[in-house]
């Protein structure tokens, strides 16, 4: 039963339980095998106590790891119950004929019994019976007297029973009256017998009896099942023809024609539906599904009270079931379900597929499990069915998104609120634009669809198909991203993908919208449909929403982490773009150079202010930061996450632009005081508008990196970069005054961080211990 563990199962194996590889240990090696072996003889002693050992287990064991265990053994006995099923199911044929061969064997060797003993029968009366004494000198007349006397004598009861039995036995097969005529067969089976013993009868008499009784017998048989084939015949009749013969001794033949007049008159009733005829398929598998799975229950009713509960009937009955409930799903598959999963009609199939899973679970009652048998016959279909809705949804949203305008607007259904309009009410009315609209009422329609198909375990494959849709859509949104190479081959790829561009940068924080209240919210809350918790009734649902957060499926889980890396796509998408678009001009030139550094020292009555760069990417994100606020309400996180990954994309270019050092460190002229001032300055202002906002601490270190390869080139020159740079109070200053120019409103002091930014703990290194660090 090895193969009966899940990929869970395995994955999480509670502490104090044995586990091993498929070599009995983690490698799989032989060692493992004996090391498991080992661990496995206590359970095998004749004294082993399961409530003491599961005692001394758990002494040592957590609550947390306690609910992990039972967790863990309940899943080990689902997947136990599922491969014995399974394991029944794939043997079923091979039992049954190894059950009719020893059934067939057994008889052989009746007869073979019966003939040895009549022949030893024989030899012992002709032994004892035919003895000549040739010594005996009056032996021709005690012959004569004893004719004589057998000739003078009436014949006995025995005798004139033999003489009749055959006719009286002809008699009652003739009238039908079965339960008489075995009656007498029993009966006649027991004069046999004992007359072997007490010798009242010839042998001649008794080998004739016993042929008699075997011919009657087979008459017998022969008419019942004759009864048995016929049309009229059901019910009542049927039970009591298969219950004479199985009297008869011929079990076997009663129980194929038990189920073959079930299956005659199954056929005949399935006639009489006609597929056009229905309105849609799910008449058709509802009025099928009846009449198979009544007749499976008749079927099951019959054998069960006229056979009980002998294994090798019931083997015989599970695989008769198994092939008529094979024979129902091709039917179901032929008239309704095909056409309508080749249509792309998810919800006509997923109706199919209930009706006859509800008809099939009825069966359970009686101790029959075949909804396996017609989920992995449906599953094909269904799975057909899935694509065609998940290529519709693509589609469609790919023709809205070549007219899309990218505002934010409510759900076209749903009234408008104002923009502080809270958390809660923003996710019941989410703010898309029309494709993303499109998008997510589509995507909650397909739930809503394969729902109920819970059961077929298609929840992987469903998850798996959304997400290629959804990434689908993102590139889309990659490739309303004007200015980007990437998009160029992101639209080759995807071959006819148009899509109507975004401008302005309102429009594209509107894509950065989409794509995240898609991903954190919509499709989740869509796909939890997917999960047995989401099935529960309104009176368990404030008992189980704490339990719905916490056993929320790993896969799910997962699937969700897998969406967020598409939106990262597109987050990353936007900010290298804006960072190009700051960094160079539309000429191929750069705004961001050594030149604009190592030459300051050559210009007069220079007004020393942050480099015009650093300004615009200020004012960049402070726009941006307004259009957020209004976008991006109640997950403020996404948007300073947004603005926090735009500068470190500047920054990161920075610095990892061995040009721009190269000529810092080796000219064409040293770097001067002016110009470290100047990138001292500007690097300052990015800390002091950054700061608390969005600055990680990552990029924090980089900036303060930046700074010391900058001072340590200065240094180079022979000159102390601390002793001729003014104090940072000088360049707070300017660029203080600058954010305040810019903004109008914008004045913080040193140190100063907005208590709900994301970054409010990172720590600000002073400039001056960076100064004194590159001049050591």
């Amino acid at each position: 039963m090895s193969s009966a563990k899940s990929s869970r199962s395995r994955a999480s194996v509670p502490s104090g339980m044995i586990s091993a590889g498929p070599g009995g240990g983690p490698d799989g090696g032989g060692a493992g095998a004996v090391q498991l072996a080992d661990k496995l003889k206590i359970f095998k002693t004749d004294n082993f106590d399961a409530d003491a050992y599961v005692q001394s287990k758990c002494q040592t064991m957590n609550e947390k790891e306690i609910r992990h265990l039972c967790s863990y053994l309940h899943d080990l006995k689902k997947a136990s119950a599922e491969e014995m099923r399974r394991s029944v199911y794939a043997n079923y044929a091979s039992f049954i004929r190894t059950s009719k061969e020893i059934s067939d064997l057994e008889g052989e060797l009746l007869s073979i019994r019966n003939l040895l003993s009549n022949q030893a029968a024989l030899l012992h009366n002709l032994a004892e019976g035919v003895h000549v004494d040739s010594l005996c000198t009056n032996s021709e007349r005690s012959i004569a007297d004893d004719i004589s006397n057998i000739e003078d004598r009436e014949p006995s009861a025995i005798e004139t029973w033999l003489v009749e039995f055959p006719d009286t036995l002809d008699v009652l097969l003739a009238e039908r009256r079965v339960d008489e005529a075995l009656d007498a067969l029993d009966e006649a089976e027991r004069i046999a017998a004992d007359a072997k013993g007490n010798k009242k009868l010839r042998p001649d008499d008794i080998m004739s009896l016993q042929t008699a009784i075997t011919n009657r017998r087979q008459r017998l048989a022969d008419q019942l099942a004759e009864a048995a084939c016929q049309s009229s015949t059901h019910g009542v009749e049927l039970r009591a023809a298969a219950s004479a013969l199985k009297r008869l001794g011929d079990g076997h033949r009663a129980h194929s024609l038990l189920l073959n007049a079930h299956s005659q008159r199954l056929q005949y009733n399935i006639q009489t539906l006609h597929p056009t005829s229905t309105s849609y398929g799910g008449a058709y598998t509802a009025a099928l599904s009846q009449q198979v799975f009544s007749a499976i229950a008749q079927a099951v009713n019959d054998s069960l009270e006229v056979f009980g509960n002998e294994s090798t009937y019931l083997s015989e009955l599970v695989t008769w079931s198994t092939k008529q409930t094979e024979a129902f799903a091709h039917l179901v598959l032929r008239h309704a379900l095909a056409s309508s999963a080749a249509a792309g009609g998810l919800r006509a199939a997923a109706e199919c597929v209930q009706i006859a899973i509800g008809h099939c679970s009825l069966l359970e009652n009686r101790g029959l499990t075949l909804s396996s048998v017609l989920m992995n016959l449906f599953k094909p279909s269904v799975e057909l069915a899935l694509g065609a809705n998940l290529k519709r949804i693509e589609e469609s949203t790919a023709a809205l998104a070549a007219a899309d305008d990218w505002l934010l607007v409510y759900t076209p259904s749903a009234p408008r609120t104002s923009s502080r309009t809270s958390s809660a009410t923003s996710n019941i009315q989410p703010k898309l634009s029309s494709s993303a609209h499109r998008f997510n009422s589509m995507v909650q329609d397909f739930f809503e669809d394969v729902g109920p198909l819970l059961s077929m375990q298609l929840g992987g494959s469903t998850l798996n198909g959304l997400l290629r849709v959804f990434n689908s859509y993102v590139n889309l949104l990659i490739n309303a991203l004007p200015g980007s190479m990437e998009n160029e081959e992101i639209l080759e790829g995807s071959g006819n993908k148009i899509v109507r561009m975004a401008e302005t940068e309102m429009q594209q924080l509107a894509l950065l919208a989409n794509a995240s209240l898609l991903a954190e919210e919509l499709l989740p809350r869509a796909a939890m449909k997917l999960s047995p918790l989401f099935q529960v009734s309104a009176t368990d649902e404030p008992r189980k929403k704490t339990s719905d957060r916490q056993n929320r499926m790993p896969e799910q889980r997962e699937w969700k982490r897998k969406l967020q890396r598409s939106v990262d796509r597109l987050r990353d998408s936007f900010c290298r773009q804006h960072a190009l678009d700051l960094i160079f001009t539309e000429d191929g030139d750069t705004h961001l150079s050594a030149e604009m550094y190592i030459y300051l020292d050559n210009v007069d009555d220079l007004d020393l202010s942050p480099s015009s760069i650093f300004q615009e990417l200020f004012a960049k994100l402070n726009r941006m930061s307004t259009i957020a606020a209004d976008m991006f309400v109640g997950r403020e996180r996404f948007a300073t996450l947004i603005l926090m990954r735009l500068i470190e994309t500047v920054i990161l270019w920075l610095s990892e632009d061995q040009t721009f050092w190269e000529d810092i460190k080796e000219g064409p002229k040293p770097l001067g005081l002016q110009g470290l001032k100047q990138f001292y300055l500007d690097m300052q202002f990015i800390i002091v508008f950054g700061q608390g906002r969005y600055l990680s601490r990552h990029v924090h270190q980089v900036i303060i990196d930046i700074i010391d390869r900058a001072m340590n080139a200065f240094s180079a020159t022979g000159r102390n970069p601390d002793d001729e740079l003014p104090p940072d109070d000088f360049f707070i200053e300017i660029a203080q005054e600058t954010l305040s120019r810019i903004s109008g409103k914008y004045r913080m002091a040193n140190g100063d961080r907005e208590v709900h930014s994301p970054t409010a703990s990172v720590s600000a290194q002073s400039m001056s211990s960076v100064r004194s660090h590159g001049s050591s």
